[in-house]
Order: structure tokens, then sequence, then C-alpha cells
């Protein structure tokens, strides 16, 4: 059984940047194992949940609900970035603009997603 969550563009695109997450968290010190890389997990993981969630709702209002929900939490992903970046964590610049371009593109469609909606 496939669920409407799992068509949609956006959702599919937070799954791929949570993956790009996972991979930039994995190189943070071990001081911030409680700290930047659960938030900056959670944070990636309510974009994908909340997309989900809002593709049940019985309205366009209540989905553009949770749509704005997935993107708040989106940009708590990228002030862990910019956190993250501001400490000196990433070493590896390919990863880095993986997530940045991963970032953009989801927050341009999910602004457009919304924007549809109302």
């Amino acid at each position: 059984m496939k669920y409407k969550f799992e068509d949609l563009k956006v959702w599919q695109l937070s799954l791929d940047l949570g993956d790009c997450v996972y991979e930039l968290s994995e190189d943070l010190p071990e001081i911030e194992r409680f700290n930047l890389k659960s938030q900056i997990i959670r944070a990636i993981t309510s974009v994908s949940l909340n997309i989900a969630e809002g593709s049940t709702s019985q309205s366009d209002a209540q989905q553009s609900k949770f749509i704005g929900y997935a993107i708040r939490s989106l940009i708590e992903v990228i002030a862990c970035i910019r956190i993250i970046e501001r400490r000196n964590y990433l070493h590896d610049s390919q990863v880095k603009n993986k997530t940045e371009v991963f970032c953009h593109n989801l927050f341009i469609k999910l602004q457009a997603f919304r924007n549809s909606l109302s």
C-alpha cells in the first residue's frame, strides 16, 4: 500500500536532505552528540514527518499549516548548519555544499507548495 505523501516531491526531497544531514552530523565531535547532532537530526526528521502528516489533512488550509511547520523545521536545520559552520566542525566541503543545495531547493519547493494550497 502506498500513501499519498510518498508521491510528494517535497517529501522525497526531505528524505534526500535527511541523508545529507545524517552524513554531515557524523563529523560532529562527541561533545555535540546530545546538542547539535541531536537537534539537527530531530529537526530534519520533523520536516519529513510534518509533510507526511499534512498530506492526510482534510483541507488545504490544514495541509498548509503542516507545510508551515515543515518550513520552520527546515529553517531550524539551516540554523544548526550555520552554528556548525561557525564552530568549524565542517571539514568536508562536498557534504556541506550538497546539504546547502538540498536545503535551498527544499525551501523553495515547500514555499511554492504552501502557496499553491492558498
